[in-house]
């Protein structure tokens, strides 16, 4: 699994790994320059979980990162339950969950690559519909 994998789903668990995996104040300066909130954080790592069980399916995922990414998974659902509107940049420096968090991730990034620092992606912006 590496963000430049064939697989979009393997990129994008990726991605979002190296997210979560990130020293906390890599992570910090992403999410205040991507103004990310919590509620976005916490839609991505559901998303990444739905992939991470179809990849389970297809054989293509291991059943303790499955675990893995199922723990992540609750975790921020935790988080994201108390600090639905905040910045993920306040929640990151409020609530230390995300340490685990980041264990976690890193784990799994371990497993998979033999190592958890990978660059962290840009973020797109949305795209605003005109009527």
């Amino acid at each position: 699994m590496s963000p430049h994998d064939n697989d979009p789903w393997q990129r994008w668990t990726a991605r979002l790994l190296a997210v979560l995996a990130a020293d906390p104040s890599d992570q910090l300066a992403w999410a205040r320059e991507h103004q990310v909130r919590t509620a976005a954080v916490a839609e991505d790592v559901e998303f990444v979980l739905r992939l991470a069980e179809s990849m389970a399916e297809r054989g293509t995922l291991a059943t303790d990162t499955l675990q893995d990414l199922k723990a992540i998974d609750r975790l921020v659902r935790a988080v994201d339950a108390r600090g639905r509107t905040d910045l993920w940049a306040g929640s990151l420096t409020a609530d230390v969950i995300w340490s685990e968090v980041r264990t976690t991730a890193r784990r799994v990034l371990v497993a998979r690559l033999d190592d958890w620092r990978l660059p962290l992606p840009r973020r797109v912006a949305p795209q605003h519909v005109y009527d």
